[in-house]
C-alpha cells in the first residue's frame, strides 16, 4: 500500500534524505521515528506526492506518486504536523469545500460520519478560528478521512492534544488501522508502542531500523546478574555462551548480558556462573525498550558520522 523506492531528495547540495526504501502492508500501523532534522517530514512529503524525489519513486496502492498523482491522492489520507484550515469558515463548510475539491458523492452524510469519528460533531457549525488547538487537530484528521482513503499518513496527530484527546484519537488510529495501512510520525515512544506494529528509525536522512514490535518485545531481552566473586574473564565467558549477543561489565559486582530470548540460554547463563562459583546473588530480566533501541541507534549515527565525513574528504 506504501511504498517508498530508492527516495534520495536533494535541497541543493544538502541532502535531506538518501535511498529510504521500505513498504507498508494493509493493516499495518508503523511508526516513522527520528529526531527532529532527520528527514522524516521530507520522506512524507514525498510519498504524499507534495514533492519529487530527487531520485528513486514512491507508490500509494500501486500509483505512481508523481506520474499517476491523482490516483494516489485518491487512495491517501494526510495530515501534516501543520495542519492547513481556513480560520474564517465553519467547521462543516470547511469539509463540504475539501470534499467538493475530491469530487466526493453522497457529501454531508459522509461529513456526519467523520465528524463523529474525531467527536466534532457538535462544533459542526463553529467557526474553524473559534476551536481549541486540538480541535483543529481533529478536523484536520477529519479531512484526512473524509475520501474514505485506503492509506493514511500521519504527522504529529496527537501535538497539542490534551490527555483525554490523545487517547481518543490513539484508539481512532488503531480502529482505522484494521482496515488501513498507516504511517504514524512522532516523538512520543509510548505511543508508538501502544499503537504500532512495525517501527522504522530514519536518522541523517536513512533507515537505521526497520523492526516489528513483537521483534522488538520477544528480542533483545537483557538479563542484569549480580555476582558475589566475579573473576577478571566473567564478561568474557558469558559472551562466549551459544545464545548470548553481548556481555558486559557495569560495576565490580553487576554485568549486562545481552540474550536471544530462548528460555535455554538464560538457563546456561545461570549455571555457567553458578559451575564457575562466582556466587550467583541475583539475576533479573529486561527486555530492551524502544526507548533505548531508539538512542543506541542515535549512537551508531553520530559514530559513523565522521567515518562518512573522512570517506567523502578522502575521495574528494
Amino acid at each position: 500500500m506504501i511504498e517508498a523506492d530508492a527516495i534520495t531528495k536533494l535541497y541543493g547540495n544538502f541532502t535531506a534524505v538518501q535511498d529510504i526504501t521500505f513498504q507498508c502492508k494493509k493493516g499495518e500501523v508503523v511508526g516513522f521515528l527520528g529526531p527532529n532534522g532527520a528527514g522524516k517530514t521530507t520522506t512524507m512529503r514525498v510519498l504524499t506526492g507534495y514533492m519529487p524525489p530527487s531520485s528513486g519513486a514512491a507508490y500509494i496502492a500501486g500509483h505512481h506518486t508523481v506520474d499517476d498523482s491523482i490516483a494516489a491522492r485518491q487512495r491517501l489520507g494526510y495530515l501534516p504536523e501543520t495542519v492547513p484550515l481556513y480560520p474564517e469558515m465553519r467547521v462543516e463548510d470547511y469539509l463540504a469545500f475539501m470534499g467538493r475539491v475530491r469530487h466526493l458523492d453522497n457529501l454531508w452524510p459522509r461529513i456526519d460520519d467523520v465528524l463523529e469519528a474525531v467527536d466534532l460533531l457538535d462544533r459542526a457549525e463553529s467557526f474553524v478560528g473559534n476551536l481549541s488547538k486540538g480541535m483543529r487537530q481533529r478536523l484536520g484528521l477529519a479531512q484526512a478521512l473524509l475520501h474514505d482513503p485506503d492509506v493514511l499518513i500521519l504527522d504529529e496527530p496527537t501535538i497539542g492534544l490534551d490527555p483525554a484527546q490523545i487517547v481518543e484519537i490513539r484508539e481512532l488510529i488503531t480502529e482505522l488501522g484494521r482496515e488501513r495501512t498507516v504511517l504514524l510520525s512522532t516523538h512520543i515512544l509510548a505511543e508508538v508502542e501502544q499503537i504500532c506494529n512495525r517501527v522504522i528509525l530514519v536518522i541523517d536522512g536513512r533507515i537505521w531500523a526497520d523492526m516489528s514490535m513483537a521483534e522488538i518485545q520477544a528480542g533483545g531481552n537483557l538479563l542484569t546478574l549480580r555476582l558475589a566473586n566475579p573473576a577478571a574473564n566473567t564478561a568474557e565467558t558469558f559472551a562466549q555462551i551459544e545464545g548470548v549477543e553481548s556481555a558486559n561489565q557495569l560495576t565490580a559486582q553487576e554485568f549486562s548480558v545481552k540474550v536471544d530470548g530462548r528460555d535455554q540460554t538464560r538457563i546456561a547463563v545461570a549455571a555457567t556462573a553458578v559451575n564457575q562459583q562466582w556466587g550467583l546473588l541475583e539475576m533479573s530480566q529486561s527486555k530492551i525498550s524502544l526507548e533505548r533501541i531508539f538512542l543506541n541507534k542515535l549512537k551508531e549515527a553520530q559514530a559513523a558520522r565522521p567515518l562518512e565525513n573522512g570517506d567523502t574528504d578522502e575521495h574528494g
